[in-house]
């Protein structure tokens, strides 16, 4: 008798992609309602805007008011008020980018938790076949135990460590035969 070893796909893992995609879409949306929200052209954009993007807000404040108080400075189409709202929609939601990290980095272990759980409980699992199959009323387990085996791979197990291996000793030193005449 063949037996053929089926995953089951469990209505878990559609919800779960349901829900996460709708998350997604839920973040995709806040896109829209972020006034100023600006996706960068390349990877280094955030480096090249970097240092002037740094510059102290005193500087910028002092700026704005060069703006205001001097008719040359307004010619250029430099708006005082503008400068400050924008100084003031990155004060605003720099905390919301912090947020955002922090909850990437929550996400990201949740998956890692979520993984390791499941891993352990494979691993619990073959280690709990392994042995059932040796016996001969569970020897049916014994394809399973191939099977997972072999999705397992080859997994490099690492050695307890070696002391490292004694330097070889230095040579005795040469000394030149001396010469009598």
């Amino acid at each position: 008798m063949t037996q053929v070893t089926e995953v089951p796909v469990t209505n878990g893992q559609t919800s779960h992609t349901v829900t996460a995609q709708t998350r997604v879409d839920e973040v995709r949306a806040m896109r829209e309602k972020i006034p100023n929200f600006v996706i960068p052209e390349s990877s280094r954009d955030n480096q090249r805007l970097g240092s002037v993007a740094s510059l102290p807000p005193q500087f910028v404040e002092l700026a704005a008011v060069a703006i205001k108080n001097t008719g040359q400075l307004g010619a250029a189409g430099a708006d005082p008020e503008q400068v400050r709202d924008l100084m003031d929609f990155a004060d605003a939601y720099d905390p919301l980018a912090d947020e955002f990290e922090a909850m990437a980095g929550f996400i990201r272990h949740s998956v890692t938790a979520a993984r390791h759980k499941a891993g352990s409980i494979a691993l619990t699992t073959y280690a709990l076949a392994q042995r059932l199959a040796k016996r001969p009323e569970t020897a049916d387990l014994a394809p399973h135990v191939a099977d997972m085996r072999n999705a397992l791979g080859k997994r490099i197990r690492r050695s307890k460590a070696q002391p490292a291996p004694a330097p070889a000793p230095a040579p005795a030193p040469v000394t030149p035969p001396s010469s009598t005449k």
